[in-house]
């Protein structure tokens, strides 16, 4: 039986008492949500924190609203309840894209859009889609709260921007006219990590791509975004030959490493041809 080092337990009881127990026990404290991820590692004593915030009651980071222009979730939605909203599905549905492939019902069920963000894995659906939409991070610690652009928000694999003693509280997602999304992605079996995965958004006046984004998962790119991608992409016509030639850019400059989900050549390919795809998809859904 795996069972887990000793630790003490604490409830916080809002997001000031959260951040005052997270500078109690300073960086032997770990947050606890969903738990998907941390009960596991601690299970095989990967991770052994010396006391879990339970963050549940937090009902102020539940929410799914719009504010000022901007979708805002709360990082403690769970993927069920980001996939059940119509709101976030009408005005980006990359988000339910991405929802229906993360896990399986029990995972969707109790894991929390901000506790997949803030763990960080290379293989993550969610943070591809929120890197396509060029999101934002709402970070808050006990010297105040800052804005982090998903896009900075990964500083490697398993790890963020979120500092010691601060506490990942929101997602925004700016909500702009003509803008289509999609996500695309290729696994083993069904809930399972991808062996490769696209997020499209797609904004187009006049024929023209004003703005393109392009997340990428599990293929090595650099904070999940295709750059040299999306940059061929804008002030271009978007036709299908131009989006054919932005999947072989995103596979020429991505960096897959050959596992036991396939060759690195392999899943170049993939990345070409779920580019194409997603884009297509994201100007289906623009036009629509």
């Amino acid at each position: 039986m795996q069972v887990p080092a000793q630790f003490e337990y604490e409830r916080a009881t809002s997001v000031g008492h959260a951040l005052e127990l997270l500078a109690k026990y300073g960086p032997e404290g770990r947050v606890i949500a969903g738990g998907h991820s941390l009960i596991p590692m601690m299970k095989l004593r990967l991770a052994r924190p010396e006391a879990l915030i339970d963050i549940n009651e937090l009902s102020e980071l539940s929410r799914i609203e719009v504010v000022g222009g901007e979708l805002r979730i709360g990082a403690l939605v769970r993927h069920a309840e980001l996939l059940e909203s119509a709101e976030a599905g009408r005005l980006f549905p990359i988000l339910h894209d991405a929802e229906r492939v993360v896990a399986d019902p029990i995972v969707r069920n109790r894991g929390t859009v901000g506790g997949s963000l803030c763990q960080a894995d290379p293989s993550e659906d969610l943070s591809a889609a929120f890197t396509a939409v060029r999101a934002e991070a709402v970070v808050e610690g006990v010297d105040g709260t800052r804005v982090v652009p998903v896009r900075e928000f990964f500083t490697g694999p398993y790890e963020t921007a979120v500092g010691p003693g601060e506490l990942l509280v929101q997602l925004r997602l700016p909500i702009r006219d003509g803008t289509g999304s999609a996500y695309a992605k290729v696994g083993r079996r069904a809930g399972d990590w991808a062996i490769a995965a696209v997020g499209a958004s797609l904004r187009v006046d006049g024929g023209v791509v004003v703005e393109a984004g392009l997340g990428l998962t599990a293929v090595g790119a650099s904070h999940f975004v295709a750059v040299e991608a999306e940059d061929f992409l804008h002030g271009g016509p978007a036709t299908p030959e131009r989006f054919e030639e932005a999947g072989a850019i995103a596979a020429a400059h991505c960096s897959p490493a050959a596992d036991q989900r396939g060759p690195a050549d392999y899943k170049r390919h993939l990345v070409a041809q779920l580019t194409t795809r997603a884009l297509h998809r994201a100007h289906d859904r623009r036009a629509g």
